[in-house]
C-alpha cells in the first residue's frame, strides 16, 4: 500500500454486505419469481411484436416512502386486473436518480431524505419495495444508474431502462447486455437518438467487463448479449419527440442500423421529462395525445411511460413527517384520479386498434 498515493479524497469507505446476504433477507418466493418470468417473456412479446397489447410503464418518478409505494401499487393491481386484456402494466420503481449537477439521488442512496447516506438501509428498503409490489401481482421497472445495483435487485426486476445521461456510457451498454430483462435505452438530453440506437446495437452482441458476483467478488462477467432491447423517446432540452414525424425517423434510423433486437418493431414513449416539459398537466395531455394516435392505428408505439403518484406535482424533500404524503420530491408527477382515467382512455384506444387492424 502506498497511503499517499490512495484513497486521497476519500473521507470513509463503509463496507456492505454481498448482494446474496439481501437476497437471503428478502427472498424471491416462488409466487413472486412467476410474476417475474411471465412478465419479462410477456414484455418481449409486445416489443418484437408478437403480442398486440400495450406496454405501459407507470409510477412514481421515484420511490422516498415505501408505504406511499404500497398504496400506489395497491390502486395500480386493481386497475390491471381489469385493463390485463390490452394493457401489459408495469409499475415504475425508481430508486436510483441521476442529477444534472446535485441534489437527492434517490433512497437507496439516502433512504432517510437527511444527508446520513445509509446506503445498506436503502438496499434494503428498495428490495421490500420491490417484493410488496410483486406480492400485488404488479411486475417492476427501474432505471440502472450504478453498474454493481443489478446484483441486489435484478431478480426482482421484469424491465429496465438506461437513462438520457448514460446512453452513451459504455459501461452501461456492457451491463445491459447481460441485463435478464429487456431495456430501454432513453434518446440523448439534446434529443439525438442516434446514441440510443447505437446502443441498442451494441447490447445486443456480447461484451466481457469487471463486475461483481452474488457473494461480492470480483469477476470477469462475459455477457450473451441482450436482443430485448429497444429505444425510449423522452423528448429533450430542445421540446418533445413523441410525434408521428419522430417516431418514423427513430424507427427508420433503427431499420438502418441492422440492429439484431426487438428495437427495430416499435418505440416506447416516455410521456414526461422533455416531452411535456415536467409540467404534470401536460404529460396527461401528451398521453391523451398518445391514446388517440394508438385508437387510429398508428404504428411503431408499442409502449408509455408515464410519472405518477397518488397526489399531483412535487415538493422539495426532506424528512418524511414533513412532506405531503403520496406527492413526488424529484419530477411532478400526474394524480391517481388523473392516472386511472388515462389509464382506460389507453386501454379503449387499444380496443379501437384491434378493431381497425392496426400496429401490428
Amino acid at each position: 500500500m502506498f497511503p499517499e498515493t490512495v484513497d486521497v479524497n476519500i473521507r470513509q469507505l463503509d463496507p456492505i454486505p454481498a448482494p446474496r446476504t439481501f437476497l437471503k433477507e428478502l427472498p424471491l418466493t416462488a409466487s413472486m419469481s412467476s410474476v417475474v418470468l411471465r412478465s419479462r417473456q410477456e414484455i418481449r412479446d409486445v416489443l418484437h411484436g408478437d403480442d398486440d397489447r400495450l406496454l405501459v410503464i407507470v409510477g412514481p418518478c421515484s420511490i422516498h416512502d415505501p408505504r406511499a409505494a404500497h398504496d400506489y401499487a395497491v390502486r395500480l393491481a386493481a386497475v390491471n386486473r381489469e385493463l390485463r386484456d390490452r394493457l401489459l402494466i408495469v409499475m415504475r420503481v425508481y430508486f436510483e436518480k441521476p442529477r444534472t449537477t446535485i441534489g437527492w439521488k434517490g433512497l437507496i442512496n439516502d433512504p432517510d431524505l437527511d444527508g446520513r447516506f445509509n446506503i445498506r438501509k436503502g438496499m434494503f428498503l428498495a428490495r421490500r419495495v420491490l417484493t410488496d409490489v410483486l406480492s400485488q401481482g404488479l411486475p417492476a421497472a427501474t432505471e440502472w444508474l450504478d453498474p454493481i445495483t443489478p446484483q441486489y435487485l435484478c431478480d426482482l426486476i421484469s424491465w429496465g431502462a438506461i437513462g438520457a445521461r448514460n446512453t452513451e456510457s459504455q459501461v452501461h451498454r456492457e451491463l445491459a447486455s447481460g441485463l435478464s430483462m429487456p431495456v430501454g435505452f432513453k434518446n440523448s438530453t439534446d434529443g439525438s437518438v442516434k446514441a440510443a440506437v447505437d446502443s441498442c446495437y451494441t447490447a445486443a452482441f456480447e461484451h466481457h467487463f469487471l463486475s461483481i458476483n452474488l457473494d461480492g467478488r470480483v469477476i470477469s462477467a462475459q455477457t450473451r448479449g441482450n436482443r430485448d432491447c429497444h429505444v425510449v423517446l423522452r423528448g429533450s432540452s430542445h421540446g418533445p419527440n413523441y410525434d408521428a414525424e419522430s417516431v418514423w425517423r427513430t424507427l427508420d434510423e433503427l431499420s438502418r442500423s441492422d440492429a439484431p433486437c426487438a428495437c427495430r418493431h416499435g418505440v416506447v414513449i416516455d410521456a414526461a421529462h422533455g416531452n411535456c416539459g415536467k409540467d404534470e398537466r401536460r404529460e396527461a395531455e401528451v398521453v391523451d395525445e398518445l391514446a388517440d394516435r394508438l385508437a387510429s392505428g398508428e404504428p411503431g408505439i408499442d409502449g408509455v411511460m408515464m410519472e405518477s403518484f397518488l397526489e399531483g406535482g412535487r415538493q422539495d424533500p426532506g424528512p418524511l413527517d414533513s412532506l405531503v404524503y403520496g406527492c413526488s420530491v424529484t419530477d411532478p408527477c400526474v394524480p391517481w384520479d388523473r392516472t386511472d382515467g388515462l389509464l382506460h382512455a389507453l386501454a379503449d384506444a387499444v380496443g379501437k386498434r384491434r378493431a381497425v387492424g392496426g400496429a401490428r
